[in-house]
C-alpha cells in the first residue's frame, strides 16, 4: 500500500519527500476536502516533486462540464499525474458520468497522455451514499478514469473507519479492481488506521492531518511523514510475512 500525502505548498511537498511519501497531493486544505491549490503553487510544488514522485493534484468538486474541462485541462498540463475530481451534493450517476466525461477530456488534452482522473466519492455525502460511492466505480471504469478515492467532506467529523463497515470498504475496493481501478481511502486517517486500510486491499492511504504539525491546516513535516511511512512499511512486511506463513 502507498502513502500518498496532501501538501499545499513546495515546502510541504519538500517535507513529504523526505519524510518518504510514496504520492505528493497538492491540495488547499482551507478551501475544503478537494481545495484546489492555484496553478502558480502547483508549479512551484512540481519543480520539487520533479520525478521523484507521482503528483496528484485536487481540482474541487465538479458542476459545470465546461469549468471542470478547462480546470482538468490546467492542471494537467502544469504535470499533475493524477486529478482528483468531486461530485459533491450531485446523486444523479447520469449527472456524474457526464461531469467525469468533461473531465477526461480535459486531462487527456492537457496531459498528452501523461495524466489520469481519479474520481472521488464522500462517505458523509448527505445523500444517498450509494450513488455517490459503488456508481462511481462504474462511472470511472466507463468514463476512462484510472482510479476512484473514497474520502470525507467534513474534516471536522468522524473520520471513514467510523462511517462504513470494513466489509463494506473492502467490497467497495474489491469492486474498483474488478473493473481495473486503482482504489484510494482517505478521510481523517491516523498513523493506527494505516492497517485497516490495508486490510480492505487498498492501494493508497490518504493523509493530510496526520502529517501536520498542528493538525490539517497545519504544517506538513518530514518528521511526521517518516513515522506514517514506518508505520506503513512496517504494517507491510508483517502483512506479507502473515502471507507467507499462511501459503
Amino acid at each position: 500500500m502507498q502513502l500518498l500525502v496532501s501538501v499545499r505548498s513546495a515546502a510541504e511537498a519538500s517535507a513529504a519527500i523526505a519524510g518518504g511519501a510514496d504520492i505528493v497531493d497538492a491540495k488547499e486544505p482551507d478551501a475544503g476536502a478537494l481545495g484546489a491549490v492555484s496553478l502558480d503553487v502547483l508549479r512551484e510544488v512540481r519543480v520539487v516533486v520533479a520525478s521523484k514522485r507521482p503528483l496528484s493534484a485536487a481540482i474541487g468538486d465538479a458542476a459545470d462540464e465546461a469549468a471542470i474541462e478547462r480546470t482538468a485541462h490546467a492542471f494537467a498540463a502544469a504535470g499533475a499525474r493524477f486529478v482528483k475530481v468531486g461530485f459533491a451534493g450531485i446523486a444523479s450517476a447520469k449527472r456524474i458520468a457526464a461531469l467525469a466525461a468533461a473531465a477526461q477530456r480535459g486531462v487527456d488534452a492537457g496531459g498528452a497522455g501523461r495524466s489520469a482522473v481519479v474520481l472521488v466519492a464522500y462517505a458523509d455525502a448527505d445523500n444517498p451514499a450509494g450513488v455517490a460511492r459503488d456508481a462511481l466505480v462504474d462511472i470511472a471504469a466507463r468514463t476512462g478514469a484510472r482510479g476512484v478515492l473514497l474520502d470525507t467532506a467534513d474534516k471536522n467529523g468522524c473520520g471513514l473507519r467510523a462511517l462504513i463497515d470494513p466489509d463494506a470498504l473492502t467490497a467497495w475496493v474489491a469492486r474498483a479492481h474488478a473493473r481495473g481501478l486503482i482504489a484510494a481511502l482517505a478521510g481523517t486517517l491516523a498513523a493506527d488506521d494505516l492497517p485497516f486500510v490495508r486490510e480492505t486491499g487498498a492501494d493508497i492511504a490518504g493523509v493530510r492531518g496526520a502529517a501536520c504539525e498542528g493538525g490539517r491546516t497545519g504544517r506538513v513535516t518530514a518528521e511526521r511523514v517518516a513515522a506514517l511511512a514506518r508505520r506503513n512499511h512496517e504494517d507491510t512486511k508483517q502483512h506479507e510475512e502473515h502471507e507467507e506463513e499462511t501459503l
